[in-house]
């Protein structure tokens, strides 16, 4: 099966336990082979560049792991402890290391927080690199620069793996108009830092470009309705938050009192310009995933929830956290589900987008912005879905 899917089921659900299910996503179906191992409570899933490992998150009380997954065989080749729970997490390159931001983390003689340097092969973290307050973490595609991101303290900071263990200094602040910034798109030496401004209590939400070879800021902020999470598709930066300035649900007919909102923006002007806003449901959005034929789905937690799909679906609206935004068209769908969305995967040779939203598995057709007619007939208790190989 060369067309493989893993989702994280995070409890036990009727004759399924913890553990990553493994799917045949060109048939969308389930294979009669047992699940992986993943720790107690797996979450979500960080795909290594060359998909040859992935790391899982077991986020269970006292465990705090990353658990190694080789895809290859399909096993679990070990775990390595956090010192305090984590939400990001990044594998840039094939042999590792992993870098994970612990927010609470201690390291002597400094506030709290470090991003962890873990050694994926060997199971060790092998440094402890102080950043206070961080929370997120991303990295360039080469593994080069390392950013951490501390909002509450409106600090972005710059890790360069290379130094670590030489005695040359391993961080340096990154200079910056930063309004509460929670993390960054980057193509080739330019990072495009997300301020999330007043959604997360503070001013204006915004994106600062940033040259990461001086680590110094490119142009001003381009100001934008929320920014808590964004995708980058070549020039075009399409950036997701919510505005209390500017939240009303205008142009949709919904229940829903309050809606967020994506920004579109290009990236090519000098400063980069925002050329459309489109109302979308509301929530703290976290993932972008972009379809083969051009369907933007974008979800959020803790959204206005309008309905219940499990009772009356038929009857009524009924909304959660999940908008698909046609590129081409500029039209925006509602799916009619709740919950939160934790878990996208698109691929470039299915028109299918799978999709985590209230803990079940659905799958999509892309060419309608509907489920598709094949659904996994699956318990809930699911929390991330990831593609273990290139299709």
């Amino acid at each position: 099966m060369l067309d493989r899917v893993v989702a994280s089921q995070t409890v036990s659900a009727g004759f399924v336990s913890p553990g990553l299910s493994i799917i045949d996503a060109a048939k969308d179906t389930l294979p009669r082979v047992g699940e992986i191992s993943a720790g107690q409570s797996p979450t979500f899933i960080v795909p290594g560049p060359n998909l040859a490992k992935i790391l899982v998150y077991d986020a269970a009380q006292f465990s705090h792991s990353i658990q190694v997954i080789d895809t290859q065989s399909e096993s679990n080749n070990g775990s390595v402890a956090l010192p305090a729970p984590t939400s990001s997490i990044v594998l840039p390159l094939p042999s590792g290391p992993a870098y994970a931001a612990v927010p609470t983390a201690t390291v002597t003689g400094q506030p709290l927080g470090a991003i962890e340097v873990v050694d994926v092969t060997s199971g060790a973290i092998t440094a402890s690199i102080g950043v206070p307050g961080v929370q997120t973490v991303v990295s360039a595609a080469n593994g080069a620069v390392v950013l951490g991101f501390s909002p509450d303290l409106d600090l972005v900071t710059a890790v360069i793996p290379a130094n670590i263990n030489t005695g040359n200094a391993v961080t340096m602040p990154v200079a910056g108009s930063f309004d509460h910034p929670v993390t960054a798109l980057i193509s080739g030496t330019t990072a495009y830092v997300l301020n999330c401004g007043a959604e997360c209590g503070g001013t204006q939400a915004s994106v600062q470009a940033v040259d990461l070879t001086t680590f110094m800021p490119v142009g001003s902020p381009v100001n934008v309705d929320g920014a808590t999470a964004g995708f980058l598709s070549g020039t075009t930066l399409y950036v997701a938050g919510n505005s209390p300035a500017n939240s009303a649900c205008t142009g949709e007919t919904t229940a829903a009192t309050t809606c967020g909102r994506l920004d579109v923006i290009d990236t090519t002007t000098s400063p980069p310009t925002v050329t459309s806003s489109v109302v979308i449901t509301d929530g703290y959005h976290t993932l972008f995933s972009m379809s083969l034929n051009g369907q933007l789905f974008v979800g959020s937690r803790t959204c206005t929830t309008v309905g219940d799909v499990n009772n009356n679906p038929g009857n009524g609206e009924v909304r959660g956290c999940l908008s698909i935004y046609n590129t081409g068209t500029g039209a925006v769908v509602v799916p009619p589900d709740n919950g939160d969305v934790t878990g996208l995967q698109s691929f470039t040779t299915l028109n299918s987008e799978y999709v985590v939203q209230g803990g079940n598995l659905r799958i999509y057709d892309t060419t309608k912005d509907v489920l598709g007619s094949i659904q996994l007939n699956v318990n809930g208790g699911y929390y991330d879905v990831k593609a273990i190989d290139f299709f």
